[in-house]
Parts: structure tokens; sequence; C-alpha cells
């Protein structure tokens, strides 16, 4: 087997073992950042523009994650199902945080904010995870994402524009995790507590009727 077989048979083995986990990494290198409660409560207190749930219900839930992340891709019906059958006891956020390594996740997530501006951004998110496989490794996602908006009904010229302009909620959502010390995706902060990966419905539960209760 020649060398290069055996690097892309590790890759791929690597990545195996991050999706069983749940989790997938940012590239940096060093021990986890300290970084102080103050500056987390003030980023997790940010008024965030996708909200589900009742603002005053008990549970807060803020997820930061990646549309090109397996992982993300894999918790994201669960957290959907949780979140709905929930609805009295969480409020539920999402923030982007785009790894580096994931060359087509920045754009997604301006595609999901450009839908957003016409009020179908969960509808584009649950397109986005779905067909994951079909744009993660695209040379011109821009395409296939406009496909996608066509699939929604949205105004496509109104679409391409906001596509580009939503870059720069997009750095704030990437600069906000950096600031709080996020360092791998899924990463989800529940009522300030912070957890790493996907977990299963009951994880959720569990973590949510806690929460609750000690309200």
């Amino acid at each position: 087997m020649s060398a290069e077989k055996k690097f892309l048979i590790g890759i791929g083995l690597v990545t195996l073992i991050l999706v069983a986990f749940g989790v997938f990494f940012l590239g940096k290198q060093g021990a986890t950042p300290q970084v102080e409660s103050a500056t987390v409560q003030s980023v997790l207190e940010q008024q965030a523009r996708w909200t589900k749930g009742n603002p005053d219900a008990p549970v807060k839930i803020i997820e930061f994650a990646d549309f090109e992340c397996p992982a993300c891709a894999t918790v994201n019906p669960i957290v959907q199902q949780v979140v709905a059958e929930n609805q009295d006891k969480v409020y539920y956020s999402y923030r982007n945080y785009p790894l580096p390594s994931h060359i087509n996740s920045k754009i997604a997530a301006q595609a999901a904010e450009a839908s957003g501006l016409q009020s179908k951004y969960w509808e584009m998110t649950d397109l986005l995870f779905k067909k994951q496989n079909d744009w993660i490794t695209s040379t011109n996602p821009k395409d296939l994402f406009t496909s996608y908006g066509q699939e929604l009904g949205l105004d496509i010229e109104k679409f391409k524009s906001d596509l580009e302009t939503s870059i720069a909620v997009v750095n704030q959502d990437y600069a906000d995790g950096n600031k709080i010390g996020i360092q791998a995706t899924p990463t989800f902060f529940i009522n300030g507590e912070k957890y790493e990966g996907a977990m299963q419905k009951l994880q959720f539960q569990e973590i949510i009727n806690k929460a609750s209760t000690s309200e």
C-alpha cells in the first residue's frame, strides 16, 4: 500500500472517530484558554438573531455550530425535536462557528443568514444539514445554495445580494465564539453551563429537566 493511501485511510479513520464521539475540534495548539466568566456571560446574553421557544423559559440553550461539521448535522434533528417537545421549558438560539478547516462552512452560514432575511432561516438550516454531503466538497457551493433558495421560494436576487453581505454577522459570531473559548463544534451552553459534542435526546432531556427544576 502506498504512503499516500495509508495517509488518506488514516484521515478517514480519524474523521469516523470524531463523528462517533460527536465533536469536531478547531485546529488550535496548546491548552484550553481560560476565559473570565464575565466575558462568557456578556457574549451569551447578547440578543440572538435566530431563536425558538419562549424567551421567558427557565432553560436557555445556545448552540455554536458549523454547517460542515458531521457531528452538528447528526445532532441537529435531535436538538430540534427536543426544543419542539419542551417549548414551555426551553429558549434555544443558534450561532455560527465555521471552523477554518472547513472550506465551505462560512459561505453555508451566510446562505442561512441570507435566507433568514426572508423568514426561511430554519428551513435553510435543515436543508444545509440534510444535504451536507452534496456541498461540502463543491468548488462552487453558491450555485447549490441558490438552488436551495429556489426550493424554498426565496427572492433569488435578494438572496444572492444578502449572501454576500451576511459575511459580517457570520464573522461576528465566530469572533464571539473565540472570545469565550470555543474549541469544538457543536458546543452548547445550557443556562451558562458548557457542553461539547453531540448528545443523545435522553441526555438533553435530563439536563433540561434538571435545569428547569433548579430555577
